[in-house]
């Protein structure tokens, strides 16, 4: 009998049981959050990193909840009597942890962007019903009823038609460095594991941990790391269900030379009938602002990590994953909508039940929207060189994308 089969017998008050895989970082938000839940009990962490898994399980033990430690997941994976399993790993593993997971029967809680490519992502949507459990994306602004609602108002014509939407990610990104020789791997990480299905390379960055981000043979950049929030809540917004139909993106790795080969700086257009526009900015606001990155990054309608949807009479900003505001073309404030909703809960109250239609954020919606990061990333890492010149003559003809890249280019410049 498989660990899904179990859960789908049992009556709605039994316990559930989760592990986490990967909790260095993101997966130790994570199992404080299904610890949280009511009917929750987290048997078993996973990963490569000895010492973080020590340091993670000991929270657990000071809870009285002891929790077993396994570093290699297929291990866990062969637990009878586990339900449910949220990853956090680093990009390059969510498909197959996601899919090796829906096969020995669990529901799984996946970390966004929920793949590291397009394929992975469709895959996943595809074991997702072929094994018939539910996979829950790790953009909780889908739980926030604030947005559901100012969401629905917007789609409603609050503000008239929608024209297009921008989305932004204004964070201070200093270099990660370059090592003259590859990074020695501490004895108490197994890099076998901790590589997996990525390409086995030599690590030429001072930090192997959350560094991964900006080499895209295990990241995505900002665009698939903080991004994929905002991509999310721009999306579901214009009620984009289906890939875009042309992307283009420019930009580069500005300010430093170090080991990451992933943009600090860019645009991307997205092609629908209500276009989308999404700016990464990793440097801050001018040369002179360097001594204080953390307070000194650009805005864009008022925020530095946002989005936003403009509109025939205003526009709609969501500033964060819980709250939204709308102005009329004249900036006065016209509507206000806030409040949160517990994701996990979510997730665990849709695995009791079995029942995707109960997700606020099903697996199908983390694919896509992760997907438009993918498009995005490719598009840069397709194009060639170009003058700033070059760049103006090719969006002459759509003014929005322009403004995008001649902000961009200002910011560059200061």
């Amino acid at each position: 009998m498989t660990a899904g089969q179990v859960i789908g017998r049992r009556s709605a008050n039994d316990e559930v049981r989760a592990a986490v895989i990967g909790v260095r970082g993101r997966g130790s938000n994570l199992m404080r959050d299904l610890h949280g839940v009511e009917g929750v009990r987290v048997v078993a962490l996973c990963d490569p990193d000895r010492q973080v898994l020590a340091e993670r399980a000991k929270w657990f033990d000071e809870q009285g909840k002891p929790v077993e430690q396994v570093a290699d997941l297929r291990r866990l994976l062969e637990r009878k009597d586990i339900d449910v399993i949220a990853t956090a790993t680093p990009n390059h593993w969510h498909a197959l942890v996601t899919i090796w997971a829906l096969q020995t029967g669990r529901h799984v809680y996946c970390e966004k962007p929920v793949s590291h490519n397009v394929f992975e992502g469709r895959q996943m949507v595809n074991a997702s019903r072929h094994y018939d459990r539910v996979v829950q994306t790790g953009t909780q602004s889908r739980s926030s009823q604030a947005m559901r609602e100012a969401i629905g108002w917007l789609q409603a014509g609050g503000l008239g038609a929608m024209k297009f939407a921008t989305a932004t990610c204004y964070k201070p990104r200093q270099s990660i460095g370059r090592l003259d020789a590859p990074l020695k791997i501490p004895d108490h990480i197994d890099f076998d594991l901790w590589t997996g299905p990525a390409a086995m390379q030599d690590i030429m960055r001072p930090n192997l941990h959350y560094d991964w981000h900006w080499d895209f043979n295990t990241g995505n950049g900002d665009l698939g790391n903080q991004g994929i929030h905002q991509m999310d809540i721009a999306r579901w917004a214009t009620g984009a269900n289906t890939l875009s139909s042309r992307i283009l993106s420019v930009g580069g790795r500005f300010g430093y030379e170090d080991a990451a080969d992933t943009p600090n700086s860019m645009v991307t257009w997205h092609e629908y009938p209500v276009p989308i526009i999404f700016e990464v900015r990793g440097l801050p606001r001018d040369a002179s602002s360097r001594s204080n990155w953390g307070k000194s990054m650009d805005t864009h309608h008022g925020m530095s990590v946002g989005a936003a949807v403009v509109c025939e009479q205003g526009h709609i900003r969501f500033p964060n994953y819980q709250s939204a505001v709308a102005f009329d073309n004249d900036g006065n404030e016209v509507k206000r909508w806030q409040g949160a909703s517990n994701h996990m809960a979510n997730f665990i109250d849709a695995a009791r039940r079995n029942d995707r239609n109960v997700l606020n954020a099903d697996i199908l919606e983390g694919h896509l929207s992760s997907a438009l990061c993918h498009t995005g990333n490719i598009s840069y890492r397709l194009g060639s060189h170009h003058r700033p010149e070059e760049v103006r003559d090719r969006l002459r003809s759509n003014p929005v994308a322009s403004d995008s890249f001649e902000r961009l280019a200002a910011h560059l410049d200061a």
